[in-house]
């Protein structure tokens, strides 16, 4: 059977038996091994699945070798593994043992890791990885049964998310570093593991940034680009999993910057009180209890910032350093990235015939062409205010060297940093929603006269969510950061247009007045502030 596979699939037997699938199958074994140690794959439970790492054929091509199931893991040898293509289809099964092992069998894991093309393994069995293995290009996927991912779903049985921030351990996560908010979907457990399928699916789909979903009462799925970098992450979420339970414990919030007090609603008949220090509501004038506001997302330029330090400070330092910083950093991924995203910017802009756009050509005709053509489309960008990923990307990495080196220091109103601290401290967590870039907004408030301000801040938004005047934007903000009502964030701009946006979502809307401001349409309908004090 399995001659007959491998060659229907393209692979002779001899590379089946071959040394590629021989080292992968026994880095499987070593880490179900390892893994049993740890309490992952304990009582039979848990699997490993993985590339068949071969420089030769293309990654979304190449064999997966995968752990059977009902099997003591910490006894496995390299010749218990399951062989499977690239779609799903096992080519490869091992021998049944004598009594009294188990027969193995394919882990009901599969679907979970696989693709979805034809019924080979029922056509549950490869639904997911095209999630896991094409759309997150992942080498490796793990699932753990480990005590600590099955308990920290437990700590708010109706979470949807799991959230922690401000731990070193997150910058093992990919995309993640210490001031970011790591977010974990948790789906619900099912009595079989194939019927995951769906709700696994959909929230990968829904959370494009998560490298792993919990499921509740059961344990975890992560994956990686490679074993190395599965394995990497697997660790720092087994920590982290374990850190949130402990602070948990302790009446500490995981979720907060400063790992505070748990702030613990009370309900009751006809009235809502807060455990802690958060102020239980306030009266209106027919003496109903209103919500405390349990979230603050706050635009930067005009509203923390004068928009002067960004028209004369930020823009002109990214204008006149754009061809320095391209020729210093040519050659590295993120410039190289940074080009990419510019490049297909322009092409649509030629497009839509936009003022000032001109080709950049392709890496072939010269770096030197390359970084005329970008530098002149960036300076065209900035003179045009445009709010595009792709100009404020390559300004936050400019901006990023103006801060190390001390040329640049961020500017914020006298009464930002007080409101920071007062917010944080009566446990309102606090965002930030700005057309710059996740890297140029930390740093902006990473540092500041006031001292580093990202310890109030429990994460950062720019357009990669969505364009600030699309109330579609803030309906994405208010499912990521959990709420069900859309009402309890408070939104602070000095935009009209976004104040619209934000309430057509539902938010409450303020409308900040300093400085140098664009004035506003009379009868606007949005309460005012001259001052975060006034909030």
């Amino acid at each position: 059977m399995a001659v007959a596979a491998a060659a229907m699939i393209g692979f002779p037997q001899a590379y089946l038996e071959g040394k590629e699938v021989k080292e992968t199958s026994s880095l499987v074994t070593e880490l179900c091994r390892h893994f049993y140690t740890q309490g992952w794959v304990s009582g039979t439970g848990g699997s490993i699945t993985m590339k068949v790492h071969d420089a030769s054929i293309p990654k979304p091509e190449q064999l997966i070798v995968m752990s059977p199931s009902g099997v003591q893991k910490e006894r496995m040898q390299p010749e218990d593994m399951y062989i499977l293509s690239a779609n799903g289809s096992i080519i490869s099964t091992p021998s049944p043992k004598p009594y009294p092992n188990k027969p193995p069998k394919c882990t009901d894991c599969a679907p979970l890791f696989m693709k979805n093309r034809r019924l080979s393994l029922g056509k549950r069995l490869r639904k997911l990885g095209y999630k896991a293995y094409e759309m997150r290009n992942a080498g490796a996927v793990i699932h753990s049964h480990g005590m600590e991912s099955c308990l920290v779903t437990m700590l708010n049985p109706q979470a949807k998310e799991f959230r922690i921030t401000h731990m070193e351990m997150i910058k093992g996560i990919q995309g993640h570093g210490y001031y970011d908010e790591l977010v974990v979907p948790i789906i619900e457990n099912t009595a079989y593991e194939n019927e995951l399928t769906d709700s696994l699916t959909k929230a990968i789909e829904a959370y494009p940034k998560a490298t792993a979903v919990l499921v509740r009462n059961h344990g975890v799925y992560i994956w990686g680009d490679s074993w190395i970098h599965a394995k990497t992450q697997a660790e720092c979420y087994h920590y982290l999993f374990d850190a949130a339970i402990k602070l948990h414990q302790l009446g500490l919030d995981a979720a907060t910057p400063d790992h505070g007090p748990i702030q613990r609603t009370m309900h009751s008949h006809n009235q809502i009180s807060t455990k802690l220090s958060v102020k239980s509501g306030v009266k209106d004038s027919q003496n109903e209890t209103e919500w405390p506001r349990r979230c603050i997302v706050l635009d930067i330029e005009g509203t923390t910032t004068p928009i002067t330090f960004v028209t004369d400070v930020l823009f002109p330092y990214a204008r006149e350093n754009v061809g320095k910083h391209l020729n210093l950093t040519y050659d590295t991924a993120e410039t190289q990235e940074d080009i990419k995203l510019l490049r297909a910017q322009v092409e649509e802009d030629l497009r839509q015939g936009v003022t000032g756009a001109v080709p950049i050509p392709h890496a072939d005709e010269g770096k030197e062409k390359v970084i005329a053509a970008v530098v002149s489309n960036v300076e065209a960008m900035i003179r045009a205010d445009r709010k595009i990923t792709a100009l404020k990307e390559l300004q936050g990495h400019i901006w990023r060297t103006g801060f190390e080196c001390n040329e640049l220091k961020s500017v914020v109103f006298e009464d930002v940093a007080d409101a920071l601290e007062k917010w944080h401290s009566s446990g309102i967590k606090v965002y930030i929603y700005s057309s710059g870039s996740r890297l140029a907004q930390k740093l902006l408030f990473g540092n500041t006269d006031y001292g580093d301000l990202r310890k109030y801040l429990s994460g950062f938004f720019d357009t990669t969510i969505g364009n600030k005047k699309e109330s579609k934007s803030y309906k994405e903000i208010t499912e990521t950061l959990g709420m069900d009502d859309p009402s309890e964030i408070l939104f602070v701009t000095d935009v009209y247009q976004e104040a619209t946006a934000a309430k057509a979502a539902g938010l409450e809307a303020i409308i900040s007045i300093r400085p140098g401001n664009a004035p506003l349409p009379e009868n606007h309908g949005f309460k005012t502030v001259t001052s975060f004090s006034q909030i």
